[in-house]
């Protein structure tokens, strides 16, 4: 069994590497960081236009019609430069509409989010709990669909999406979970931003006024979203591992770097046994979480049963390794690390950020216990 990228795969990590060098180096981020949006639109039409952002989405629809392991190419580059972009949660939400729209809604939804004229996101979370008990957004019948009433946390990139795929309660049951696809223009939807540390990555709070959400804006059945809410959380929890595998290697070369110019007592750095050590400690560790996302994502492509336990296993991993990563880094560069003039500061924003991302550590080594994979 061949364990490697095809050509055409390391052709595509050639080529958004080229991009995102040329168009988005670290000087071009921390401006992105700064502004309303927090994203270029331009460069988010040029990645559409690339098959980027359609990469998942089949070829009928607009897309590319590839798979999980090709995205995981575009997402660790994305990641090594913390390129800010809606990217991550488009996908998401075209996953959901891939895996569970009616046909109108494929037809009608997959071609924007495929050349980036619209953008989508996901919005599940409301504490900090991920399992089915943690939703409270209530979908009260009516006139046929629901009208929901409660709050969202956390979304990703919120104040940019142009569709939201919302969980809520249908009944009492704890499995009573619906799907649906909410506009950003629908009646009683309001939209606020989080302040987060991480400013290349974009939350919001949604608030539901009594939301109308017809019949045909459900994704399948009502009360028989579980299933794609477990889906969707795998494959997010695979994203930012696939991006932590790039912006720790990111954080690795730059440490590295500065280990090779920093002079002291007439030596570089990089020889003294207490920076060369650690810096092979954060080596290893980002070799050992890549090739768990690797599998990961192999298994989410061919539907495997085991696919839930290979993303937490990766992503409980590479949580904590990514979060040693960016405090290691910052302490090897000294007390200028934390500064804003250093970039390894922003990889330990980034860290922080992802940690949490799609549930932390815990919550994930929980989950492969749970899930029978200890």
């Amino acid at each position: 069994m061949n364990f490697g990228f095809n050509e055409e795969q390391e052709l595509l990590r050639a080529e958004v590497r080229k991009f995102l060098d040329q168009n988005c180096p670290l000087e071009e981020v921390r401006k992105l960081a700064e502004t309303p949006e927090g994203f270029a639109r331009h460069l988010w039409e040029r990645m559409a236009e690339l098959g980027w952002v359609g990469l998942t989405i089949p070829d009928e629809h607009g897309g590319v019609g590839l798979g999980w392991v090709d995205l995981v190419v575009v997402l660790e580059e994305v990641g090594r430069t913390l390129f800010p972009s809606p990217l991550v949660s488009t996908v998401l939400a075209a996953t959901a509409i891939i895996r569970a729209g009616s046909d109108s809604q494929r037809a009608g939804w997959l071609p924007k989010l495929a050349d980036g004229t619209a953008i989508g996101t996901i919005a599940f979370q409301e504490a900090a709990r991920l399992d089915p008990e943690g939703i409270a957004l209530e979908g009260s019948p009516r006139g046929g669909g629901f009208s929901l009433r409660g709050e969202k946390i956390l979304v990703p990139d919120a104040r940019s999406a142009d569709v939201f795929v919302v969980a809520f309660r249908t009944g009492p049951a704890p499995d009573a979970i619906s799907l649906a696809l909410v506009p950003r223009d629908a009646e009683g939807l309001s939209v606020d931003a989080h302040v987060t540390m991480d400013r290349t990555r974009r939350m919001g709070h949604l608030r539901f006024d009594g939301v109308p959400v017809a019949a045909d804006a459900l994704l399948g059945e009502a009360g028989s979203g579980l299933a794609l809410l477990d889906h969707l959380l795998d494959c997010g929890a695979l994203a930012a591992t696939a991006e932590m595998v790039g912006a720790a290697e990111g954080a690795v070369g730059i440490t590295a770097g500065y280990a090779r110019e920093r002079i002291q007592f007439g030596e570089p750095i990089g020889r003294f046994q207490g920076v060369k050590h650690p810096l092979a400690e954060m080596y290893v560790d980002v070799e050992s979480f890549k090739s768990l996302c690797y599998w990961a994502a192999w298994q989410i492509d061919e539907g495997a049963p085991d696919a839930s336990v290979a993303v937490s296993r990766a992503k409980a991993m590479a949580s904590d390794a990514f979060a040693r990563i960016g405090i290691d880094g910052v302490q090897l560069h000294g007390g200028v690390g934390y500064t804003a003039e250093y970039d390894i500061q922003l990889y330990l924003k980034r860290a922080k950020w992802a940690r949490a991302a799609f549930g932390d550590a815990d919550w994930h080594y929980e989950r492969v216990n749970r899930l029978g994979g200890l």
